[in-house]
């Protein structure tokens, strides 16, 4: 008969994709995780996957024995987790990946109140503006913009997000309002470095979509210097309302040209389908779009927002 433990570790194998990405994941040497999977074939007599120095490929056999198995595991594991939890109390570790500059926008006191609340919780956050495999990294949920096309994940949206043309009050003073997309060439406009000098921005108003040049004495290719740069007054800058809504509502930024900006993006927290979520990765989730509807970071969800 097979061991159980080891049909686990294959599932992990699998999902991983080769067994260093496992063994980060499970904090074992890859050696041992292969000698496990070699005494899982020599039990039940049939090779499972093909080994080769890229990349791991799954047998017939071992296709059939992950299908039929992946999710029972998952159940078995889920069970696990709640009981060693007391099963109505959220407990463990959740590790949350976000983008680079997640905490410009999220208050890191939210971070406080739910821990204060959840005792036997710990979180850890994975900050970085690539795209994190989940399963190879370890990741229970994601905050993501866009439409995630992974069919192993489950994306729940909170709202909708945008780019708007924000300056602050000293600029506007000094500077004046421009009237008209055209006019902007006539400011100082704060954007990524190109190397003509000229970025161009597509935005969307009441005559729809157009695509306008614009150029200034300071670019940046950073989201969080941008910010900064337009709160200390060097021109004008086209950010999402997630990170300007503070300030807007605050007064350190105006909106200019607020009848344009860019299309909408969803917002949403990203977690595998493969498995029940802990109580604890529940309650994170359950809190995150709490705060972030609260706090008016985002703007509701349209009629045609939908999960992945």
């Amino acid at each position: 008969m097979a061991d159980l433990n080891d049909i686990a570790l294959f599932v992990q194998v699998v999902r991983a994709g080769s067994f260093a990405a496992a063994g980060r994941r499970l904090r074992m040497p890859p050696n041992t995780l292969s000698r496990r999977i070699q005494a899982l074939e020599a039990q039940i007599g049939v090779r499972l996957l093909q080994r080769s120095t890229r990349q791991l490929t799954l047998t017939p056999a071992g296709t059939t024995l992950f299908q039929g198995s992946a999710e029972q595991i998952d159940a078995v594991e889920a069970v696990a987790r709640e009981t060693a939890g007391g099963g109505e109390h959220a407990v463990g570790k959740v590790r949350v990946a976000a983008a680079a500059d997640f905490f410009r926008w999220f208050d890191v006191a939210w971070v406080g109140t739910f821990l204060a609340a959840h005792p036997r919780v710990r979180l850890e956050f994975v900050l970085g503006d690539d795209k994190v495999d989940l399963i190879e990294q370890a990741i229970d949920v994601a905050i993501r913009t866009g439409v995630d096309r992974d069919s192993n994940l489950v994306a729940r949206p909170i709202g909708i997000t945008r780019a708007t043309l924000v300056a602050s009050p000293a600029y506007v003073a000094s500077r004046g309002r421009p009237d008209s997309l055209q006019e902007l060439s006539e400011h100082d406009c704060i954007a990524a470095p190109s190397r003509s000098g000229l970025t161009e921005w597509r935005l969307i108003g009441p005559d729809g979509a157009m695509v306008v040049g614009v150029t200034g004495r300071f670019h940046a290719n950073a989201l969080r210097v941008q910010l900064d740069a337009a709160l200390a007054g060097l021109g004008i800058a086209l950010l999402p309302t997630l990170v300007t809504a503070e300030y807007l509502r605050s007064g350190q930024l105006l909106e200019v040209l607020p009848h344009h900006g860019t299309s909408s993006v969803g917002v949403s927290l990203v977690y595998s389908s493969r498995r029940q979520s802990p109580k604890a990765v529940t309650a994170f989730i359950d809190f995150v779009m709490v705060r972030m509807r609260e706090a008016a970071l985002l703007e509701p969800l349209s009629q045609t927002t939908s999960s992945t």
